[in-house]
């Protein structure tokens, strides 16, 4: 499987690049979905007075101005994968859903190593799983 890194930050709702303890690297991003009726625009939150809106309950298209609620879109999204496992060194790619899951007391994307079977955790930006990585 090889995964179509992003052109740009327009094209991501969520995009992240860092390091895992001392020897693990991840990058991991979530497409923006299409617009159901047009097809031209990517659906993002709603701009008001130049600021974007993020408690909003419906994500926009800004070509033709379609409304979806966000719970509609958030479950069909995922987040896709590059990464060096922390624990065996090894590259891999991988997708999952993109849900926050309670991991040893701290919220972050799980998803498991394809060549030792760990599960490696991806923590809120700054947050760190006390111990967990070599």
């Amino acid at each position: 499987m090889t995964l179509r890194e992003p052109k740009s930050m327009e094209e991501c709702f969520y995009f992240t690049n860092r390091t895992l303890g001392s020897k693990g690297q991840v990058k991991a991003w979530v497409y923006r979905p299409k617009c159901p009726k047009c097809g031209k625009g990517y659906l993002r939150k709603p701009i008001v007075k130049g600021k974007i809106q993020k408690k909003a309950k419906e994500y926009v298209c800004p070509v033709c101005g379609y409304k979806v609620p966000c719970s509609e879109i958030d479950k069909n999204l995922k987040i896709e994968i590059k990464y060096t496992c922390p624990f065996c060194g090894k590259s891999g790619e991988t997708t999952t859903e993109y849900k926050l899951k309670n991991f040893k007391g701290t919220k972050a994307y799980v998803f498991v190593c394809e060549h030792c079977g760990k599960k490696i955790p991806l923590a809120k930006k700054m947050k760190d799983i006390e111990g967990y990585f070599p």
